[in-house]
This record gives structure tokens, sequence and C-alpha cells, in this order.
């Protein structure tokens, strides 16, 4: 079949005549042809980003629009990329928390704690009580802090501003809470194999529990003033649904998961450090859309508080460091651990060859899959909602450039 002169594919350049070599678009862009016997719109290709504010980082998304409807899309990342899991084949297993840090650097203390979780796994350590405690008061903190970011930025994908001035307010009491746990306000390196760095410092716990007394009136007002925006509601129900299926197959965990009615949560399914002994419900939602993973998230941090009450009131007593090797040496072998960090399940695999450096080094950031989901769900969108979905899944570019 001889291809239409006027079915040209796109490039992402123009030549000197103005037209597009064919064959070098991205997958799935395709310019409409424009016949003289019909009305019909020629096709447009955008180009967000990699700068653009509204793809919350380094994302460029290669966009095809029918006037203002989104007809395909792309994702296109490597602009963030650092090498994390060929910089942990050539790092001891103590400072792979360093690295986990610059993945999902809106809550390090996740990746922090994975990667302990896998060395602590192949090493057969036993991890103290108190210490199990602490990675799950502090984890919680984080995931408040991540939501909001995710919370404050997703307002401004639909206008809202002021919104997000409250929420950087209650991110810095948080963020107080970690530096002076921690020493760092984001690259914690807290969490080690063993157990954490230190316990709380003195007067730590007052200030959590002077926390604690203000974040569920806080809370509260968050969602009256974005949930409750009529206009809001218009932008996000029913736009960008992803059903149980979609979601199921494209590997979706977190928040975008639990949203298209899949009660999947590996605290509760894959219990680790104490979140067996913690009470927490895990929400679900009904149908998938933009408007269900926000109602999850706002829940998700709810029930963090109430986690966080649960720590501080029945912390336990005794030593947050387990006595292990100055150099860490696992027996040969692999292992894969995981945690329920703020966007999913991020994972790490570890392959040892029985040296102080591992063989193999698997990040599994859950960011990576909620990016590729947009390309289902962008087509049929207007622009502006299209920019809203990218918010409405929340992906750190950081472990997707890994």
């Amino acid at each position: 079949m001889t291809p239409d002169p006027r079915d040209t594919v796109l490039d992402h350049g123009l030549l000197a005549e103005g037209t597009f070599e064919p064959g070098e678009a991205p997958a799935g862009i395709r310019r409409a042809p424009t016949g003289i016997d019909q009305l019909a719109t020629e096709h447009l290709i955008v180009n967000v980003g990699p700068q653009h504010p509204s793809t919350h980082g380094v994302l460029r998304i290669v966009a095809e629009l029918d006037g203002e409807e989104i007809v395909n899309a792309e994702a296109a990342v490597g602009y963030l990329h650092r090498g994390i899991e060929k910089l942990g084949e050539h790092r001891r297993y103590h400072q792979l928390a360093t690295l986990m840090d610059r993945g999902d650097y809106v809550s390090g203390i996740h990746g922090e704690l994975a990667a302990a979780l896998a060395v602590e796994r192949l090493m057969e350590i036993e991890v103290p009580r108190k210490a199990q405690w602490l990675r799950c008061l502090m984890s919680e903190l984080n995931r408040i802090a991540s939501h909001m970011v995710w919370y404050g930025t997703f307002g401004l994908d639909i206008g809202a501003m002021g919104q997000f001035l409250y929420a950087m307010r209650d991110r810095e009491a948080i963020l107080d809470i970690l530096e002076e746990v921690t020493g760092q306000r984001m690259m914690f390196n807290y969490v080690r194999p063993g157990g954490v760095l230190e316990d709380l410092p003195a007067g730590t716990e007052e200030k959590i529990r002077a926390f604690l007394r203000t974040i569920d009136g806080y809370l509260d007002e968050h969602d009256a003033l974005l949930g409750g925006n009529e206009i809001f509601l218009k932008r996000v129900r029913g736009v960008g649904t992803i059903d149980r299926e979609t979601a199921l197959s494209f590997g979706l965990t977190g928040a975008n998961l639990r949203a298209s009615g899949v009660p999947y949560d590996v605290r509760r399914d894959q219990p680790y450090a104490a979140y067996d002994e913690l009470e927490f419900d895990v929400p679900v939602g009904a149908t998938g859309d933009a408007h269900d993973r926000y109602l999850v998230r706002m829940e998700e941090m709810r029930q963090a508080v109430r986690m966080i009450r649960q720590c501080v009131d029945g912390m336990p007593e005794g030593e947050v460091m387990a006595k292990v090797p100055k150099v860490l040496r696992p027996p040969a072998g692999e292992i894969y651990a995981c945690v329920e960090s703020s966007r999913g399940e991020l994972g790490v695999h570890l392959v040892s060859d029985g040296s102080d450096t591992p063989e193999r080094f698997h990040y599994r950031g859950p960011s990576l899959f909620a990016m590729q989901v947009l390309e289902e769900i962008m087509p049929g969108t207007l622009f502006a909602d299209g920019m809203m979905l990218i918010g409405s899944v929340d992906v750190v570019l950081g472990e997707i450039d890994r």
C-alpha cells in the first residue's frame, strides 16, 4: 500500500523545507492528514518539559493535540540520570542508603529502609525492637512530608495557590523534626543495616506531640480548601480513570493502585519494621479517577498521624543498633526487600558474591510504573487536564532516572 504523502510522521526537528522525516517520531505520535473535501483540524505536536513546572521534575511529555484535546502522548525520560544502580555496585553495603536518599529524594527514609532490610535479610541480622519502632515513626513522618508536597503542587496544577502555602507550613514543621533527629532535611542517612543512627534527641518527643496537637485540624482544613472546591471537583472527577485491570497490568502500587480498588499495602500484606504491631486502615478507592487518588492520599496522611501517635505513646526502651561488623560482607546469594514508600512499593534487589560490595544492585522505583500509565490515560483529555494527571499519579523523577 502506497502511503499517502499527506500522512506525514513527525520528527523532533523541522527540515529546511518545513516537513518532517518519517519514521523517527515517538511511538504513536502522528500528524493527521488534512483533506480538501472534509473539515479537519491540523494536529499540533507540543513538547512539554523537560523544564516545564507542571512536569514535577525534568520529565518531557511529547503530546499530539487536536485543538485542546490530547490525541497521543509519550513520556521521555533520561534528563536526570545519575547511575544509582551502577554506583551501588561500587559502594560498600552501609553506603547504599546515601544513594537511595537521592532516588526518591522527597521521602528518603523509605529508600534507606528498603536497602537496610535487604542487607539485614542477607546477613540474618536481628534489629532491636526499639529501632523497628523508630523506623516506623520516621517513615510515617516522612510520608506526611512527602504527601504535603504532592498536595500542594497538585493544587498548583489546577490553579489553586493558597493551599500550597499552608501545605508548606505543615511540611516545614515535619522537616524541623526530621532535621533534629537525623541532622538533615532531605538526605537523611538515618536508617542503617542493623538499626538506626541514634535515638530521639532530648525534646524531640515534645515537638512531635506539639505537631500532633494541630495536624488533625490542619488536615481537615486542607481537605476543605481543595477537596471542597467546586472547580477542583469538576476538574478531577471522572478524569484520568485507571481501572483495576489497567492498574495491575501496568504494575502500579501505592495510592495509585489502591485508588483503583486493589487493597494492597506492603505494610499490611508483607509487614516489616514494627508495622505488624501498629493499627491502621488501608484506604481504597472506587473508580480509580484523579479524585479517588486525591482521596486515598488524604486518608493516608490521617492514617500516618494515627501511627505516629502509636509510635510515640508505645515506644519501647532498648538499643537502637544491633552489633554488626564494621565492614559488611553478606554471604553469596540474592534477596529482594520492599517497603511501602510514599509512592508505592519501593524495592531493592541485591545479589551478593560474598565481598563487601554488591555484585548487582537493582532499585525498583514505583514512579516509573506510574509514569508509564500516563501514556494510557492522557489521550482523550484536555491539554490542561493532562498536566493535572501528572500530579495525580505523584511521580518523582529521581527514582525514574536512576
